[in-house]
């Protein structure tokens, strides 16, 4: 197959849909998140951290794809630009997978254990009747919290706290619109184990007091009458099939339902209960580290291991320590990154000046040969001549006195007058004279005058002689010019066009003389001439 060329660009529709091309306010400032695995995970865990992505919608990168060469400071590259504030991260070593919460850029970061978990398709399939509609993950969820103390003494179940709060948007009860509140996320913490029990459900508004036929017809599609002869009758049965457990209501769950619900079968101001329908995953997870940066830095907090204040300390100067030496390092690359400019720097500028003095070595060698042929000439008794040229200074002064200003630089670049040209530095080419005395010349013959005569083509490509010789050693007859094969042909005559006769001959043919040696068909078959003797 052909190497591909090029990636397709899916256009974001959201870009550019608040005044001025940005982004809503209220998108802005929610906290977004980027949920990845790493490492080798298998398939399970793969599919958990799909689950717990489709949980963070719709505020999370949906269709990220993570290479195995990308390292965590691509992620932190990318999440300035995008606004990104948390990261959600999977691993999984030989006691089971775990979940690192971190917050970008600086951190901290949480360690979680995974316990137990069960995906989502295995919730879903074990209940009988699933909940599921087009724009269920279209708003993102309600967060419950339950058990989490807030004690000054306990300072990491604080920080497990802010960090879950500030993951999902805040929620203002004045402004909030009960008609986007479709899912929640439940927390809860167990003090005996210490563990955190994580849930997400889909919140589901029925309403209470009417019979289970009614409620059915109004919550649900059209029932089957098929074995009923009215609806009155189908009614007075109850519903007909309707289990007895799905008409218990728990009367804790009774609210009044507010106005502009659109929920099916629910009027505003009338009494409703609120159900929850899971969704998975489920999840037990179990505090195993804090740390201060970026999955990296000082260990606030370990659950199974306890360090000494010596240890502690030895462990932080080891941390300072490479910190130095990594700016030192930083700061030794950045001299021989300016060491390295300067060195190409000063070889440009030697490599300039060797061509310059290369350029003038050429220069004054050319004049030596000059001053030398002059030397030559001048011994030889030869007058020298070289090129003088008029400068068009007069123009440019009268040109300036006349006009007011000076001219252009190209309008008298070109107007010099050579007087005169001869040597060897010259670029004027002249032509010889013509020598008209009876010496030898250059491919000539002797003329009328005992000397040799130049013999040049003409235009017409021949040489033209009367009496004498031709180019090519015959003689004339009379006097007959060379025709040669150029563009002038001179006085050639046009030829005459021949007259034909009928039998489409000219007339040097003899009418007849073919007719013996033709073939000639006779009772359907071509025959020869009996008097024609053909060769083979």
């Amino acid at each position: 197959m052909g190497k591909r060329k090029g990636k397709s660009v899916r256009k974001n529709k959201q870009v550019g849909e608040g005044p001025g091309g940005d982004e809503p306010e209220e998108l802005s400032r929610a906290p977004h998140s980027f949920v990845v695995h790493r490492g080798k995970t298998g398939k399970y865990v793969q599919e958990l951290a799909r689950d717990f992505r489709q949980v963070m919608e719709p505020y999370t990168a949906s269709n990220i794809k993570v290479r195995p060469k990308n390292v965590i400071k691509d992620f932190v590259h990318v999440a300035g630009l995008l606004k990104v504030s948390h990261l959600a991260m999977f691993t999984k070593t030989a006691l089971g997978p775990y979940l690192k919460l971190a917050r970008f850029p600086r951190g901290p970061t949480l360690t979680f254990r995974v316990e137990s978990y069960t995906l989502g398709r295995d919730v879903r399939s074990s209940l009988k009747r699933q909940v599921t509609y087009a724009k269920q993950y279209a708003n993102h969820p309600l967060l419950i919290m339950n058990s989490f103390t807030s004690s000054d003494q306990d300072r990491s179940m604080q920080l497990i706290e802010s960090m879950f709060q500030n993951m999902f948007p805040s929620i203002n009860p004045t402004k909030v619109k009960v008609n986007t509140i479709r899912r929640c996320v439940l927390l809860n913490y167990n003090k005996d184990t210490k563990t955190i029990d994580f849930r997400h459900y889909t919140i589901k508004v029925v309403p209470v007091g009417l019979n289970r036929g009614v409620k059915k017809i109004v919550t649900s599609r059209v029932p089957n009458l098929g074995r009923c002869a009215d609806v009155a009758e189908f009614l007075q049965k109850g519903g007909g099939g309707m289990s007895e457990s799905e008409n218990e209501d728990d009367e804790a769950s009774h609210v009044t339902a507010p106005q502009g619900v659109s929920v099916r079968g629910v009027v505003g101001g009338s009494t409703s209960s609120v159900r929850l329908v899971e969704l998975g995953p489920r999840m037990t997870l179990k505090l195993v580290k804090i740390e201060e940066g970026l999955l990296d830095g000082e260990v606030l907090h370990h659950e199974f291991v306890e360090k000494t204040d010596e240890e502690k300390k030895a462990i932080k100067e080891k941390r300072e320590k490479a910190k130095r030496e990594k700016e030192k390092r930083k700061r030794d690359q950045e001299k021989n990154v300016k060491k390295k400019e300067r060195e190409r720097d000063d070889n440009k500028a030697k490599s300039l000046e060797g061509m310059k003095k290369k350029e003038d070595k050429e220069k004054s060698w050319q004049g030596e040969k000059i001053s030398e042929w002059k030397k030559e000439q001048a011994e030889l008794g030869e007058p020298v001549e070289t090129a003088k040229y008029e400068s068009s200074d007069d123009d440019e002064a009268y040109y300036e006195k006349e006009v007011g200003h000076k001219p252009d630089k190209e309008l008298f670049a070109h107007s010099y007058k050579v007087k005169s040209d001869d040597g060897p530095g010259s670029n004027v080419k002249r032509f010889n004279k013509k020598k008209t005395d009876g010496s030898k010349n250059f491919r000539g013959r002797e003329d009328n005058k005992g000397g040799k005569k130049f013999e040049a083509r003409g235009k017409s490509g021949g040489r033209e002689e009367k009496g004498g010789k031709r180019f090519g050693g015959k003689e004339d007859k009379g006097d007959k010019k060379f025709e040669g094969r150029g563009r002038d042909r001179g006085d050639k005559k046009k030829k005459t066009r021949k007259v034909f006769n009928s039998d489409g001959v000219g007339p040097d043919f003899k009418k007849g003389s073919l007719k013996s040696n033709l073939r000639g068909v006779k009772g359907g078959k071509v025959v020869k001439n009996k008097g024609w003797k053909g060769k083979r």
